[in-house]
């Protein structure tokens, strides 16, 4: 009898029309709150427009909430949100994860964390972080967030229809590691990835799976926004745009029972490790993949090395081995370089302190509380230990008791940058177009420099600046190279005849300066000249190219990384690459030479490595 009663339920549905599976719903991204009133505008009404429509469930958020990924302007985002009458995921973008003040802490606060997860009538949705976080790079699915998207699959099990949701296209040029985030899937049913970035309506494949790129809310040029309607039916995923007030208009179609994908995949779509057997005089002493994004450059004593992860794990490790040594957890990311003297590894947490860690086993000595998040590389210098923090405040303490020797507070940005102590001044630079120069023993202000930079965006804020001959030098992401007098702060010279961005390196001798272009090449300019004089160029090979990790020379030998797992060795006096290697595909942080040719390295794809060469 209740056999009967479920297929006369069935055929009254097929019948009738009734269709209990299908649903829709809307997907907003690149809504770039900030501080002008267009974004915020057009967001609200994208919420109104939704709000009018009874057939949508929920909504999407795929990133770029924000234009900084500061505070206000995510609480301002939320507060919009808030106002739907359907529930609502969120998911950052870049410009939640790379400016961000807080380290990220305060998108986890306001949304609660950086991925979702839920299940809508059969349908499996998982949306997660594709970074860059901090470094400017290519996004990045750290290895935490693959193995979670393999325990998450795993329980849904191979049948269950799944949307994955993402900020980046899944794609090469987008995301370093997008390959081992499809093949961490493809032995799923997933149906679609969803996405922006682009603020355009495209259709894509990564690798065979269906990749659907979604309009920004804003208007730009057009006199009213839009968004993406979503409609589940029985055997089809309709994508349309939806402009505020019109209907929507269908552009894309996807089928529910279709298979768009081998179980295998492209098997050319790897990186390709081949100059590692062109340059066989390079060998890896040991490698470590640690299954946790880095996001820092390791400390070393010589003995030991220090680094710093995503899980807010500060390890020791054997030099020689790699052996771990010991682990202290903050409760936080670490993000910025720590560093060690006199038995002591300093370094700051985005959980609002300073840690002072006994070098040779890990136990706490001391911490120092901030009002927000550390992301600001350790200098330590004759017992002191400097960094910045972003709570505008810039601060100097003692190694081996944690007290603070000065603090300076007129910081009018968040500080990520290495200091620089050279003549008595510690030099760094934050993200609020300024570079600052302040006395090492007091604190006080010795000069500014702002070089007439407009756009928060284009600060000297991520580069560790060099000195040499009276002269600081930057780069910064107005592609420009800059000489400052080292006494007073005014600019000596700058130029933006190679295109360089945010990485500077000096050579032992005091005498070039190295820099890496956004294309393919090293440039060494003299430090000594007071015009611009470019001593020669090397073109290296790497393509494209923005991160920001500096040029290193130690024992006669300049080093390298680039975004995109490559390490390299020039000939410091004319450019002749001396070899190059490649340990995966995300970015090398600024690399550490040891004497007799070792390097060591760390990687946001989670590698920690010993390198040498003959």
């Amino acid at each position: 009898m209740k056999k009967t009663l479920i297929f006369l339920f069935s055929l009254f549905c097929t019948i009738t029309g009734v269709k209990a599976d299908e649903f829709t719903f809307a997907l907003f991204t690149d809504t770039h709150i900030a501080r002008s009133d267009v974004p915020t505008e057009d967001l609200q009404r994208a919420v109104e427009d939704v709000n009018k429509n009874s057939q949508i469930e929920f909504v999407l958020v795929s990133g770029d909430i924000t234009e900084e990924g500061d505070y206000k302007s995510l609480a301002l985002a939320k507060s919009l949100l808030e106002k739907l009458q359907v529930p609502y995921y969120v998911i950052p973008g870049n410009h939640e994860t790379k400016w961000t003040e807080s380290g990220m802490t305060d998108f986890g606060k306001v949304f609660g964390g950086e991925r979702f997860n839920f299940t809508h009538k059969g349908f499996l949705f998982l949306g997660f972080n594709t970074g860059p976080l901090m470094r400017m790079a290519d996004g990045h699915v750290v290895p935490q967030d693959i193995t979670w998207l393999k325990e998450e699959l795993a329980k849904a099990g191979k049948e269950t229809p799944v949307f994955l949701v993402t900020h980046y296209p899944l794609k090469e040029g987008d995301v370093d590691n997008w390959y081992e985030v499809t093949d961490a899937v493809r032995p799923y049913n997933i149906r679609t990835f969803l996405g922006g970035h682009y603020h355009s309506n495209r259709e894509f494949r990564y690798d065979g799976i269906p990749g659907i790129l979604s309009r920004s809310t804003l208007r730009a040029k057009d006199p009213k926004g839009g968004y993406s309607e979503i409609s589940v039916t029985k055997d089809s995923i309709l994508i349309a745009e939806k402009i505020i007030g019109e209907s929507p208009k269908q552009w894309a179609t996807l089928s529910l029972h279709k298979t768009y994908f081998e179980e295998k995949g492209d098997p050319n779509k790897y990186p390709d490790f081949s100059m590692n057997d062109t340059y066989s005089n390079v060998k890896r002493t040991w490698l470590h993949h640690t299954g946790v994004g880095i996001y820092s450059s390791p400390a070393t004593d010589g003995k030991q090395l220090y680094v710093g992860d995503d899980l807010g794990y500060l390890t020791a490790y054997q030099v020689k081995n790699g052996k771990e040594v010991w682990k202290f957890q903050a409760k936080h990311r670490i993000v910025g370089t720590p560093d060690v003297s006199e038995g002591v590894v300093v370094f700051g947490a985005a959980d609002n302190f300073i840690y002072g860690l006994n070098a040779k086993n890990g136990k706490q000595l001391w911490k120092v509380e901030t009002k927000e998040p550390v992301l600001g590389a350790v200098t330590i210098d004759n017992g002191k230990a400097y960094v910045g923090s972003s709570d505008g405040t810039f601060r100097a303490i003692d190694i081996k008791t944690g007290e603070i020797a000065w603090i300076y507070d007129k910081v009018k940005g968040y500080i990520e940058s290495k200091p620089l102590i050279t003549e008595n001044k510690v030099i760094f630079g934050a993200w609020d177009n300024t570079l600052y120069a302040l006395d090492k023993n007091k604190g006080n202000e010795i000069w500014l420099w702002d070089g007439d930079i407009k756009g928060m965006h284009f600060s000297p804020a991520a580069v560790w600046p060099v000195a040499a001959h009276n002269k600081v030098f930057i780069t910064d992401p107005k592609r420009a190279m800059t000489a400052i007098d080292l006494k007073n702060g005014e600019t000596v010279w700058r130029t933006s005849q190679a295109m360089v961005r945010e990485t500077i390196g000096i050579s032992e001798d005091k005498k070039r300066i190295y820099s890496k272009t956004m294309n393919d090449s090293i440039v060494c300019f003299s430090a000594e000249s007071d015009y611009p004089n470019q001593l020669w160029a090397s073109d290296v090979g790497f393509g494209y190219e923005h991160a920001p990790s500096m040029q290193v020379e130690k024992e006669g030998v300049m080093y390298g990384s680039t975004k995109n797992g490559l390490l390299f060795a020039l000939n410091p006096y004319n450019g002749e690459v001396l070899w190059k290697h490649k340990v995966g595909n995300s970015l090398i942080s600024t690399v550490v030479p040891l004497k007799n040719k070792k390097l060591l390295f760390t990687a946001t794809g989670g590698e920690v490595g010993l390198l040498e060469w003959k």
